[in-house]
This record gives C-alpha cells, structure tokens and sequence, in this order.
C-alpha cells in the first residue's frame, strides 16, 4: 500500500514537470475576486471589483476571451456556476443583489435584490436553491427555479464562507471562531458545531467524491476532515500566512491552496505529499480546479508593471503541456 501510495505521488510529480506552463490572460481593469469553471470545463468566468463578470472558452491549450456582462452597480465578490447546467452562473455583488447570468443567451435572466452588502454565494449541487451571505452575517436562501428568496437566516457570529455538501440537504458554515457549524436543510436546524481550528476559519471546500471536506484557517493551517464522521484526517502546515482559497481537483487526488504566501500549494490528498507548486507574485484570493482536467485558474493580488498601485486584472491558468519539454521527451 506505501509503494501504491508513494507511486501516486510521484506519477504527479511527473506529470506536472511535464505541465507546468502559466497561461496569463486580461480579464478586467481591476482586481479579479472570484473564478470559476462551468461544470462541463468549457467556460471560465471571472468577477471583478470593476463590477462586471467576464466569460473565457477553453480551447486545447488557452483561454479566448468571449464576453463580458455588464449590470451590478458594485464589486463582484463572488461566483458560483450551476452544478449540472454548463450556462447558467450566479454572482453575489455588494450592490445588495444576486444575479443569474445565462452565457447561452448572453443576458442576465433574474436579479434578486437582497438586505446586505454581499460577499459568498454558493449553488447547491442539487441546482435548487442558490445561497448568499452578506457583510452582516445574513444568509439568504433563493429559490433557483423561482428566483424568489425562499428563507433568510441571521447569525450572531461572524460567517466568513457557506457551503452544501454533495447531497443539498446539509448546509456548513465557516465563523471567526474557527467553528463550522452544520444546518439541515431545507429546514435550517442546527446538526452539530465543529470546532475546527483555534482562529478564525476562512474557507471550506468538499470533494467532488463526497469523502472530504478541507477547511482554511488564520492560523495558516489546512485541515482535512471525513464528511461522515465530521473527525480531522489530515492538515497540511506548509503556508505562512492566513489560508484564503481551497480547490478539490476532479478526481478528488489532488488539493491545492493559496494564501498571502507567494506560492499555491498542491498536494496529494490521501498522503499530503506535496506533489507541486504554483510560485506567484502576490497574494492569490481565489483558486478553481478545471472538472475534468489537472488545469489550475487562479487570480492574484497583481499590480501593472509601470504603476504598482493598479491592479492589473488578469487571471492565470497553471498545468498545460511544456511543449519544449514534451518535444525533448518525444522526439
């Protein structure tokens, strides 16, 4: 089983020797806040504190930049594609709205005006309830068929992200008392509170598999916990600064995460071993793994070459094929 479990390791290795190229692409005129892949990896979306949202196709080997909706009146804080449905995308803004974006047709088939400054938003798995968390601790539940808020649920600690397991019928939350607390949906009744880490906890990812979920923290810790028996696994120490971004590969093989440390960490998630990493040139906020493909997006905190105070707005991708190395190995 060691030799089994190493051999996985190294076949990473390997294979990310082999793809290590980092694709740059200008996605805004400002910093870029959250990515996402569409669930049938051919689209990539962006939002940005420019207030727009901007859609890239993927062909073989680069992104081509398609279109770019226009209509919040304020940051775009967060995205969250449709589990099964490769056109629809939604974006929680800090103009108080949630928007549904259809990249079919090009529009914006539903806002949905909220209470609050909003910063998380997550689609349930299940594609029947879309959720949104603002700047007050409110979370608000809309009904993704209708586009009606179905429920709204206030919280007396601070809610940094939300999240679905695989099965839409738990809801998780993560506190500034390095708690996650775990509701039942759709009813909203408290399961169980977690104590995850000894400082606030950021960020919660689950694994396409439904076997984990990993959890950030302040304290720059990665924990990894069963999703059934809700016990810690495994953590990861290798960061410095406070975790601000996880990402599950496909096959559920492979974590990577990012911090204000200027390096993505990607590891084997049933060993740990780190298999590779990402060097950037500054703090990296937001991570997604393409669904099908060892592909890493990710967005950083850069700055434009001549003028250090703009934010250049780009996004990255990490894992195509090194053409020149690839020639070298098959001549």
């Amino acid at each position: 089983m060691t030799n089994w479990v190493s051999s996985q390791a190294d076949k990473f290795k390997e294979h990310f020797k082999k793809h290590d190229v980092i694709k740059e692409y200008q996605a805004h005129t400002a910093k870029v806040h959250s990515i996402g892949w569409s669930c049938d990896g051919k689209r990539l979306a962006s939002g940005s504190f420019d207030k727009t949202v901007t859609i890239f196709t993927l062909d073989r080997d680069r992104l081509n930049k398609e279109f770019t909706f226009k209509g919040h009146g304020g940051s775009v804080d967060q995205l969250c594609w449709h589990a099964k449905n490769p056109e629809l995308l939604c974006t929680a803004s800090g103009d108080k709205t949630v928007r549904v974006w259809d990249t079919r047709t090009q529009k914006c088939p539903a806002t949905v005006h909220t209470k609050g400054e909003n910063m998380y938003i997550t689609w349930a798995p299940d594609g029947n309830t879309i959720a949104v968390g603002n700047k007050e601790d409110l979370v608000t539940f809309i009904d993704a068929r209708m586009y009606k808020i179905r429920a709204e649920q206030q919280f007396a600690f601070e809610v940094n992200e939300i999240s679905w397991n695989n099965d839409s019928n738990l809801f998780f939350l993560t506190n500034g008392q390095g708690c996650i607390h775990i509701l039942s949906y759709p009813d909203l009744e408290l399961q169980k509170i977690v104590k995850a880490h000894p400082v606030t906890c950021i960020c919660i990812e689950f694994d396409p598999l439904g076997r984990y979920f990993a959890t950030g923290s302040a304290d720059a810790v990665v924990s990894l916990w069963d999703v059934h028996e809700l016990a810690c696994i495994r953590t990861f120490y290798r960061l410095d600064w406070p975790v601000r971004a996880l990402s599950f590969s496909h096959d559920g093989n492979l974590l990577a995460f990012a911090s204000e440390d200027l390096v993505i960490d990607i590891a084997e998630v049933e060993t740990g071993i780190k298999v590779a990493d990402v060097v950037v040139e500054a703090a990296t906020f937001t991570i997604a793994w393409h669904p099908s493909q060892y592909l890493l997006a990710y967005a950083c905190d850069d700055k434009v070459a001549y003028d250090r105070k703009k934010d250049s707005g780009n996004l990255k991708v990490f894992g195509f094929q090194n053409d020149k190395l690839f020639n070298v190995f098959n001549p």
